[in-house]
């Protein structure tokens, strides 16, 4: 005989649902949100107020970008099969990964291997000095490996990411704003005189930082990024059938392409 498979996350049976231990119809449903299941299911813990707070900003933060490669993917698919909505979104979802949406995990990666290279003690929450000290170490480190450093520069967002000072603001006041979050801020100050550039914050990074300063691990991070994305593609799909850019796009890329033989190629 096997040995049974073990979950603590949800059972039915003839007349109820328990999910995270709790009855769904009459302890979850409308008592609790969205966001609050989503964290709860991945912690298995309650958020506090101040934890969602940050937790649904970074939702909101990741949820759409406009016509980035993800929606596209997703429109293009709808358009060669419209009765595929599941296909559609995906199609937008598999394109995350180190150019779009990745950055959320690699950034968190990036802080949480920082922190635990330094060690114990960490600075004071106020020691600026201290937290500089560190990030400088990290990204001479990513320098030096000849790699790129997560969560530094945006494609559209040259002079700043609005979402990042908003995130930052907001895990203050939640009582949030942990070490991964000051040793990102310290990456921002330190970075130009080392890579001789500055360049800005960005959102998606910010995000990595505040769901690991909320105790989530690495590995979850692209996870929570995708199912906020899983909301914009939903919503460029629903426009898609409203009103179609596809069509439009495939025509457009068909006109634009050249077809070269392989020999001409290999010359």
């Amino acid at each position: 005989m096997t040995d049974p498979y073990l979950t603590s996350i949800g059972t039915s049976d003839a007349t109820s649902i328990s999910l995270l231990g709790r009855d769904l119809a009459g302890e979850l449903m409308g008592q609790v949100s969205f966001g609050e299941l989503a964290f709860w299911l991945v912690a298995l813990r309650r958020p506090s107020a101040g934890e969602l707070r940050v937790f649904e900003a970074v939702l909101v933060a990741l949820a759409d970008h406009g016509f980035t490669p993800s929606a596209i993917a997703a429109r293009l698919t709808l358009t060669g099969a419209p009765e595929s909505v599941q296909g559609a979104l995906a199609a937008g979802l598999l394109g995350g990964g180190s150019r779009y949406l990745g950055v959320t995990e690699d950034c968190g990666r990036f802080l949480a291997d920082s922190l635990a290279a330094h060690g114990s003690p960490l600075p004071d929450s106020g020691d600026d000095e201290g937290w500089d000290v560190i990030a400088a170490a990290a990204v001479w480190t990513q320098r030096d490996a000849g790699q790129l450093v997560p969560g530094l520069g945006h494609p559209v967002h040259k002079a700043g990411d609005p979402r990042t000072p908003v995130l930052l603001r907001i895990a203050e006041e939640a009582g949030t704003r942990g070490p991964h979050l000051r040793l990102f801020e310290a990456v921002g100050r330190v970075h130009p005189a080392i890579l001789g550039r500055t360049l800005p914050l960005n959102g998606a990074g910010a995000c990595g930082a505040a769901l690991a300063d909320l105790g989530f691990e690495p590995d979850m991070l692209r996870g929570f990024a995708l199912l906020a994305r899983a909301a914009g593609l939903l919503g460029h799909l629903a426009e898609e059938m409203r009103r179609p850019a596809g069509p439009g796009i495939y025509r457009e890329t068909d006109r634009a392409v050249r077809y070269l033989p392989p020999a001409d190629a290999a010359g």
